[in-house]
């Protein structure tokens, strides 16, 4: 690809496309007019099929290897299968008369049938020159509670399980399936696949509108197409995904995507020969970035279940059984095994994995050590961070920079090469450090900005992304005049896209990053008295007394919890007040989860508050440090800072059902109450 770029303001940034896209065009004009990052256009005269690049092999080697958590064996598919059973169901949604614009919704578990029916979506038969797979967390995604208008985003096809298994068992999901459908006058058709039954056995399908089961579906329509399908080639603004956010905060945001997805995939540099595993469900964004590796003509490996049953060992059984030489997973997940006490390179054979990639949380000190001493030294741990907005990663690893494992055995002559080969790349990236993202996405313009939008190194700020780039949403779903779209990323910098992530660039060029932007911390200075003064002498607490107001991210907190013997599990949010005197104020609450066996006492208190002073700051002291049965957390994993600190200050939570466990929630509405309720005697 040769890029001739313009800066911000000229008038035409021109991207001639020479890149192997089958069936596409090959020369494109990038125009991003007057400058408006938000408006900008890629390959304006690009024609591609995004199917097409995902089934451009078509040979005898695997595609999709699948386990579900109730299987004893593995189920492979090869290229050449997979094609042939995306041209049957596509051939047979063109005899139903899917057209441009449609779209076709998806309630499956990560099985095969869920990149089948994705693909036969995308690949545009005859009278369907597109449409968009809408995948979302789970029927029970609830955008009934949402208050979205469910007939309008969603489709008039929905694909469908039985149910599924968690920790063997299994649950029916059709009951779910009746209240949705019934709430969507526009569905034509429910495909519903077996998962949890045998083929011999039929369900009754009749109380739920339009529906048969997807072998009935395929078997009716018409036989394998005897020449092959066409692809038609669309512009590279043409819709290919709907994807949701979390919700946590409020209504999810419902971000419309294009092929450009696959684009911002592909620098992640898979090949061929590897056998990628991620766990995921289809409704997170790391399940589309998974997909894509069919592009590589690498092997997609699937797994549908708990991932911790019937016990840590799970995944990794599996890894050496299929030969997973990319594992992506968790920070949480890591940790868990980390807990239960499993050294995988002792019980296992991982000898074909070479990288283990790990999002949804940051990474701490102790899992960058367990990754090396525990499963794989000469391993590539890269843990990474991006988004859904963007379908992908704006800081992850890289295989171009050393290891640690590198630095470890090189001796001189190859130390030497080594601080050479880092000062090359000195200003995008490192070897694997500490608690660090390796280096920022190749084609990503990544920056770290300060509260007045001036880029900062080495210190802590906003994360933004200087120039528009591929994987951008096209728009809004419900958003005519693009203000939402506007308000979500590019409010706050003239143009220039707000992530939302407080992070840094370290000297070396790699990441760190701290944790949500407005979740950060900002303790006031009264509260910075208050708990100063449990600690410090009168001296050094009129010394410090100005530190108050600092912004902290709460990732520092997590890495002295993950330290503590004790605690199952933390949260950290800044509760809102007022002092006496009118004075808008912050206070740290520290809410933990304690470990069989141990109480939050006053001491462990009191300990709690010191190992943070001497690890992290005195200004990241909380002011309360409270025991809590259970904390939030997403389907995915991630901790609901947000969630929980709007219930602390009192307002209301819009979307618990994006939740794990929102049942969780109840004990922080009782504990803010009663907050609040001693604040009017105190007054």
């Amino acid at each position: 690809m040769t890029v001739l770029g313009k800066r911000k303001g000229e008038e035409v940034a021109v991207v001639e496309a020479k890149a192997d896209v089958g069936g596409a065009k090959r020369h494109a004009e990038t125009k991003q007019g007057d400058g408006a990052n938000i408006r900008a256009k890629f390959f304006s005269g690009a024609r591609l099929n995004f199917a097409e690049n995902l089934l451009r092999f078509r040979d005898n080697r695997p595609a999709i290897v699948f386990k579900a958590e109730t299987s004893n064996q593995e189920e492979a598919i090869s290229y050449a299968q997979l094609y042939d059973r995306v041209a049957s169901l596509s051939a047979r949604l063109a005899e139903l008369g899917v057209v441009a614009g449609d779209r076709i919704a998806a309630y499956i578990p990560n099985i095969p049938e869920a990149i089948i029916a994705m693909l036969a979506a995308t690949r545009c038969v005859p009278k369907c020159v597109s449409v968009v797979l809408c995948f979302v967390i789970a029927l029970t995604f609830l955008l009934l509670s949402w208050g979205l208008p469910l007939d309008s985003a969603l489709g008039q096809s929905v694909f469908a399980t039985d149910g599924y298994f968690y920790k063997g068992h299994r649950v029916n999901t059709l009951l779910h399936l009746k209240k949705v459908i019934d709430q969507l006058p526009t569905v034509e058709k429910v495909v519903v696949i077996r998962f949890t039954i045998s083929d011999k056995h039929d369900l009754d399908l009749s109380h739920i509108q339009n529906a048969v089961y997807y072998d009935h579906f395929v078997r009716e329509g018409s036989t394998l197409p005897s020449e092959p399908i066409p692809f038609v080639q669309l512009p590279f603004d043409h819709p290919v995904y709907i994807m949701y956010s979390s919700g946590t905060t409020g209504l999810p945001k419902c971000l419309v995507q294009g092929p450009g997805v696959v684009l911002n995939h592909l620098k992640e540099h898979m090949i061929r020969e590897d056998r990628v595993f991620y766990y995921t469900t289809t409704g997170w964004m790391m399940w589309n970035w998974l997909v894509s590796v069919l592009g590589v003509g690498a092997t997609v490996v699937l797994f549908d279940g708990n991932p911790l049953y019937p016990s840590t060992q799970t995944l990794w059984q599996f890894a050496q059984d299929v030969g997973v030489t990319v594992f992506g997973t968790s920070a949480r997940y890591l940790a868990a095994v980390m807990d239960s006490g499993c050294v995988p390179s002792k019980e296992f054979d991982l000898s074909k994995l070479r990288m283990i990639t790990s999002t949804g949380s940051p990474a701490s000190t102790n899992i960058f050590k367990f990754v090396y001493e525990s499963i794989k030294s000469d391993v590539q741990f890269a843990s990474i961070s991006g988004g859904t907005d963007l379908n992908g990663c704006f800081a992850l690893g890289c295989t171009n920079l050393p290891g640690i494992e590198e630095l470890r055995i090189c001796g001189f002559a190859c130390f030497t090469i080594a601080v050479v080969h880092s000062l090359i790349w000195s200003t995008f990236g490192t070897a694997v450090c500490d608690s660090e993202l390796q280096t920022r996405g190749l084609g990503l313009d990544v920056r770290i900005f300060d509260d007045n939008g001036k880029e900062i190194m080495q210190e802590k700020g906003e994360l933004v992304c200087k120039q528009p780039f591929p994987s951008m949403p096209l728009y809004f779903w419900s958003d005519d005049n693009g203000i939402k779209y506007h308000d979500a990323y590019f409010d706050t910098f003239l143009d220039i896209w707000k992530h939302g992530d407080f992070a840094e660039v370290t000297k070396s060029g790699g990441v760190i990053i701290y944790g949500r932007s407005d979740a950060t911390l900002k303790p006031g200075k009264k509260e910075m008295t208050q708990v100063l003064g449990m600690l410090l002498t009168p001296l050094m607490f009129r010394i410090n007394l100005w530190i108050g107001g600092v912004r902290i991210g709460t990732a520092d907190i997590y890495k002295v919890m993950e330290r503590m013997d004790g605690v199952a599990d933390s949260v950290v949010v800044g509760q809102s007040y007022t002092l006496k005197d009118g004075t808008p104020d912050v206070r740290i609450l520290l809410f933990v989860v304690m470990a069989d066996g141990h109480e939050c006492t006053p001491a462990f208190q009191r300990k709690v508050r010191q190992h943070i002073h001497d690890q992290a700051s005195p200004r990241h002291m909380p002011g309360l440090v409270v025991a809590c049965p259970d904390i939030p957390h997403t389907v995915s994993g991630k901790k609901v800072e947000l969630t929980v600190k709007k219930i602390i200050d009192g307002c209301e939570v819009t979307n618990k059902s994006a939740l794990r466990n929102p049942e969780s929630l109840i004990w922080f509405e009782e504990f803010a109450a009663s907050l609040r309720e001693k604040s009017k005697h105190a007054a």
